[in-house]
C-alpha cells in the first residue's frame, strides 16, 4: 500500500534533501579541522590573510591550508576574495578562543570521535537492541567523560541558569542548602546553584577521572571551598547523608525505565523533608518526531552507546516521580536549547 502523498505532512524526499544528509560529515570535518588548527583564532587576531601566511603562522602545508580555507569559505564560515581570507560577522565571537562567547570546543562533544565511532555501528545496535561496543558510555572511568566535563560547560551554563532561576523562590531564604550532584560531569549545574546561593554546599559525585576536571570548574567559578567530592558508581556508592537538593543531570537517558527509577528512588531517599529533586536532560513529547527531532536523534546515540538507554518522555518522568515518592514535577524550558529542567518536591 503506498502512502497518500497528498496528505503527508512532510515534504517529498528528493535528491536535494537526501544528498546533504549523506555528506553532512564532510562539513563537520571541515569545521572541526578549522577549530583544531586555530584558523578562526588567527583570523580573529589579524585579517585578511592569504593561505601562505596562515599556513606559516599555524605550522601547516600551504596547499593543505588553501584547500581547507576554500572549503571553509564554501560553507560560509570564512570569506574570501579568491586570495585573502577574513571572518564573517559572528565568527570571531563564536569560534575564536579569545572570545567570551567561544563555542568551538563543543565540537569535541557534539562531534567527538567517540560518538562517531559508536555511530558507525548503528545497524548492529539496532539488530542487538543496544550497544555492540566493548567500551561505551556505561564503562567505568570511560575517558570520553573527561572531554565532556572539559568542553560541555558552554552549553550547560544557560540551562544551569534556568535551574537556578526556578529554585530561587524556594532556596533564597533557606539557612542551608546541601546539594548532591549525581554524575556531575563538569559540575556546572551544582556550582551555578552554589554561586547563586551563598549558603549552598555541593557534593559532586562521578568517576574519579571526571572529578579532577570538575574540581577545576569549581575553582574557576569561586565555589571550590564549598565543594566536596564523592568518587564512584552512583548506583552503589554511599551518598554520605541527606540533602536539600539532589540533581540528576543529563544521565537518566542512559538507562532503561526500570534502571532510571532505581536511581531516582535512591535520590529521593537521600532527600531531607522539604527537599527537591532536579533533573536536566532531553525529553520526548507527544509531538511527531519531525516537529521535535533533537531528542529522537539523541536516542539513537543512546542506542549505540548504552545497553538500554533512550530519551524518556515527559509523561514517563511524571510517572517516575510519583512512583518514587515525589510530587508532580514542574517543567522549565531552556530557550534555544532542547533541554528541559524538571523540579519536584518530596511527597
Amino acid at each position: 500500500m503506498t502512502a497518500d502523498t497528498n496528505t503527508s505532512r512532510i515534504p517529498s524526499l528528493t535528491h536535494n534533501r537526501l544528498t546533504p544528509m549523506m555528506s553532512a560529515y564532510k562539513e563537520t570535518s571541515v569545521l572541526k579541522a578549522g577549530i583544531k588548527l586555530g584558523v578562526f583564532d588567527e583570523l580573529a587576531r589579524e585579517e585578511p590573510q592569504d593561505a601562505e601566511s596562515l599556513a606559516r603562522r599555524l605550522g601547516s602545508d600551504p596547499r593543505g591550508m588553501r584547500i581547507l580555507l576554500n572549503a571553509l569559505a564554501a560553507l560560509e564560515l570564512i570569506e574570501t576574495d579568491g586570495r585573502q581570507y577574513r571572518l564573517p560577522p559572528g565568527a570571531a565571537e563564536l569560534l575564536s578562543r579569545d572570545s567570551d562567547g567561544y563555542a568551538g570546543d563543543m565540537i569535541h562533544v557534539i562531534a567527538s570521535d567517540y560518538e562517531w565511532d559508536a555511530l558507525k555501528n548503528l545497524d548492529g545496535a539496532v539488530r542487538n537492541g543496544g550497544t555492540v561496543l566493548d567500551e561505551h558510555a556505561e564503562t567505568p572511568e570511560y575517558s570520553y567523560w573527561e572531554d565532556f566535563a572539559a568542553f560541555a560547560p558552554h552549553v550547560a551554563r544557560p540551562t544551569a541558569r534556568v535551574l537556578a532561576d526556578a529554585l530561587e523562590p524556594w532556596a533564597r531564604d533557606r539557612e542551608s542548602l546541601d546539594v548532591l550532584d549525581l554524575a556531575c560531569g563538569h559540575g556546572i549545574y551544582g556550582y551555578t546553584v552554589a554561586q547563586r546561593f551563598e549558603q549552598a554546599a555541593v557534593w559532586s559525585l562521578d568517576w574519579e577521572n571526571v572529578l579532577d576536571v570538575a574540581a577545576k570548574h569549581a575553582g574557576s567559578m569561586g565555589v571550590r571551598e564549598r565543594t566536596n567530592f564523592i568518587a564512584g558508581d552512583m548506583f552503589d556508592v554511599s551518598f554520605g547523608g541527606e540533602y536539600d537538593l539532589v540533581l540528576i543531570t543529563n544521565v537518566l537517558h542512559h538507562f532503561s525505565d526500570e534502571r532510571a527509577r532505581e536511581l531516582l528512588s535512591r535520590a529521593a531517599a537521600a532527600l531531607r523533608p522539604g527537599g527537591k529533586i532536579g533533573i536536566v536532560g532531553f525529553t520526548t513529547s507527544d509531538a511527531p518526531p519531525a516537529l521535535d527531532p533533537a531528542p529522537h536523534l539523541f536516542s539513537v546515540l543512546m542506542l549505540v552507546w548504552t545497553s538500554e538507554g533512550e530519551v524518556h518522555s515527559e509523561r514517563n518522568y511524571r510517572r517516575m516521580f510519583t512512583d518514587c515518592g515525589l510530587e508532580e514535577p514542574s517543567v522549565h524550558q531552556v530557550e534555544n536549547l532542547p533541554f528541559r529542567v524538571l523540579l519536584a518536591d518530596r511527597a
